[in-house]
């Protein structure tokens, strides 16, 4: 007996189906006969290949890398080139640019921010932004100029996607650049840009709101050098009332930089 389905509405449908099952059919077959016996004869199927997977390289192993790379450079253009080429930070498949450094490499002052910007990683230079020109205007009214004064770099040479905090793996891996970064200048004033440039290099869980206003030391193999941390040039932007606090910390460094002055050198002597 055929049953045509086509026209059954859903009750009809299962009292066919209850129909089947009473009958003792309890499995369906196609439209083609399969020969079990030639099947069952049939040698089993091989095991797939488990698929070798590399093994996970934590942050703090490519830092060493990082670090032993850093320590072969002898000079910034040494660096320069090394951080270029280096593949360990995931930062560098989204950057346009790697964002090494801008300013005076002569000079004695060495300004440290956090990360490229959107406006860094086009140019490929730091602090070209609304926030560099700010940084800009706040030291020329001390009477210094990016062109022949200071020295600025970030932590990060790599703008983080959609200009978000760093985080701290990506801390750890460029960490060891930086570092020999300030070596190879080596500065006699350190300048520290908002929290995360101050908290990775003073080492310190403390937030730049305490940090500013206060001076704090760096440890080079040719001595101590003095550090100060600021608010970060965007969030002045952002916080104007912060301002009065920077301007003081900018005369600050104004009469730092008097007393490792040539003249007051020879006056100590």
């Amino acid at each position: 007996m055929e049953y045509n389905t086509v026209n059954m509405e859903n009750k009809d449908i299962l009292s066919h189906l209850q129909w089947y099952l009473d009958s003792g059919v309890d499995e369906t077959t196609g439209d083609e006969t399969l020969d079990w016996f030639a099947l069952s004869s049939s040698p089993a199927p091989k095991p797939a290949l488990a698929v070798k997977t590399a093994p996970v390289i934590s942050a703090d192993q490519i830092a060493q890398e990082a670090e032993k790379l850093a320590a072969d450079c002898n000079s910034l253009s040494d660096l320069n080139e090394v951080i270029k080429n280096f593949n360990g930070c995931r930062l560098k498949k989204t950057a346009t640019h790697t964002v090494f450094a801008d300013g005076n490499p002569e000079s004695d002052i060495i300004i440290i921010g956090e990360a490229p910007g959107v406006d860094e990683d086009r140019q490929g230079i730091p602090f070209v932004g609304e926030g560099g020109h700010l940084l800009d205007k706040m030291f020329k009214a001390i009477n210094l100029n990016r062109e022949s004064d200071f020295y600025i770099t970030n932590i990060l040479p790599w703008r983080p996607p959609g200009n978000r905090a760093p985080t701290d793996e990506e801390i750890t891996i460029c960490l060891p650049f930086i570092k020999r970064h300030i070596e190879l200048f080596s500065p006699k004033l350190i300048i520290l840009l908002g929290g995360i440039s101050a908290k990775s290099l003073l080492q310190t869980d403390t937030g730049i709101t305490r940090l500013r206003g206060k001076w704090h030391d760096y440890d080079l193999e040719s001595g101590k050098v003095p550090v100060l941390p600021l608010f970060h040039p965007a969030y002045l932007l952002k916080q104007p009332k912060a301002k009065g606090d920077t301007w003081a910390d900018l005369l600050s460094i104004k009469a730092r930089l008097e007393t490792l002055s040539p003249n007051n050198e020879e006056q100590a002597t």
